[in-house]
């Protein structure tokens, strides 16, 4: 089954290599702190591969892909994202709907016609984790896989 993923841009552009730069570029992921929703594609999951040193990731649920959507979803003249212009603009009702789709993998943030695709993020409250931002999820840093714990991470951002 396929589901929504979660890419959270960690650390900055200094000193990365040209293919790395192309995959962040493709996925929207241009500054740190931006976030993108994507779909847990094979071609998506080798751009991840790609970044995996520069990025956290991991499943959205529909809770956190609401919140974002509600808070941080910025449409074309930076003004927030709205039911109404949900309803207007795509196939889906409302955020909540959106948000629900988004998180199961069945629809990308592009179906909604003027959406930006990309949620700027503020740095984590309480920062990263203890072990900084050069060390993966599983020792104790912030990089990587994270599974369902990325909407921890991402309800600190927003």
């Amino acid at each position: 089954m396929s589901c929504g993923m979660a890419v959270v841009r960690i650390r900055g552009l200094v000193h990365i290599r040209t293919g790395v730069y192309d995959c962040f570029k493709s996925m929207g992921l241009t500054r740190k702190n931006h976030c993108t929703i994507i779909p847990d594609t094979k071609e998506y999951q080798g751009m991840i591969f790609k970044v995996k040193d520069y990025v956290s990731w991991g499943e959205i649920d529909d809770k956190t892909a609401t919140l974002l959507l509600k808070t941080r979803g910025r449409i074309v003249g930076d003004k927030k994202l709205t039911d109404q212009y949900v309803k207007d603009n795509s196939k889906y009702s409302g955020i909540g709907q959106l948000a629900s789709a988004l998180s199961r993998g069945e629809a990308k943030v592009r179906d909604v016609k003027g959406l930006k695709p990309v949620f700027r993020l503020n740095p984590p409250r309480k920062g990263f984790e203890r072990k900084g931002i050069k060390k993966p999820f599983k020792l104790g840093g912030a990089l990587g896989y994270r599974g369902e714990k990325i909407n921890a991470l991402l309800e600190r951002m927003t």
